[in-house]
């Protein structure tokens, strides 16, 4: 019989696999959006409070909360989530399919998500993981966060599929995909002039966009490994 609540099954590995995409929220309440995870990923059970479970996303370690209604959209992992290390020259390989899969998501509607890593709406961070992670390499969720996992390069070093990052305040709170000649591709919000997926030049006078974007620039990082997170039991 499970320790937790709301008919949720067992598990030998004490992980769940998600049955369809799933909304994690930023608390029990489950009002805001925190982030999503995609069809096939693994999670832990941590606590329940009130209607709610407190859930660790296995592939990055990001904690969230899940309605309880949405338990029957879990069920057991058969065994644990284990990651698998991935070189940088099998990341090479990658490139130019990371790339198309972000170009891909931009011709379908979609608009900018806080907490969106499932097509077709996405955030910042969560176009470049799910990007990645489709072409099987994984990324911490936050653009802070995926830019202390990558190698610092300079931007006369930039390559196509190197990720660039923007910081308004005290850290980096925005990333986009480097295309090469000079070009990025990244999901903004409106506030910055746009509502979603779009392109842009690396320039201060490329438009309103690129040269609000420009002012925040702050470091670019190349992606040499698969982000392989502690586990926790």
């Amino acid at each position: 019989m499970s320790e937790f609540p709301f008919y949720l099954p067992a598990s030998a590995s004490g992980e769940y696999l998600c049955k369809t995409n799933l909304d994690l929220y930023t608390s029990p309440r489950c009002d805001d959006l925190a982030t999503q995870a995609a069809k096939g990923r693994h999670l832990q059970v941590l606590q329940q409070k009130d209607a709610a479970l407190e859930v660790r996303l296995c592939e990055d370690n990001y904690k969230a909360w899940l309605p309880s209604k949405c338990c029957d959209r879990l069920y057991p992992a058969p065994s644990p989530y284990r990651s698998v290390s991935v070189s940088r020259k099998e990341i090479e390989v990658r490139i130019p399919d990371i790339i198309a899969f972000t170009k891909a998501a931009m011709t379908i509607y979609h608009y900018y998500l806080w907490g969106g890593t499932v097509s077709p709406n996405y955030d910042c961070s969560g176009l470049m993981q799910a990007a990645f992670a489709a072409s099987g390499i994984w990324l911490p969720r936050d653009s802070y966060q995926q830019e202390a996992f990558t190698e610092k390069v300079s931007f006369e070093e930039l390559l196509p599929g190197d990720l660039i990052f923007f910081k308004e305040t005290k850290r980096v709170n925005h990333v986009a995909l480097y295309l090469g000649k000079g070009q990025y591709i990244h999901s903004s919000g409106r506030d910055k002039g746009r509502n979603g997926i779009g392109i842009d030049p690396l320039s201060s006078d490329g438009g309103k966009i690129a040269h609000t974007y420009y002012q925040y620039l702050f470091c670019a990082g190349r992606v040499m490994s698969n982000y392989q997170c502690p586990m926790i039991s």
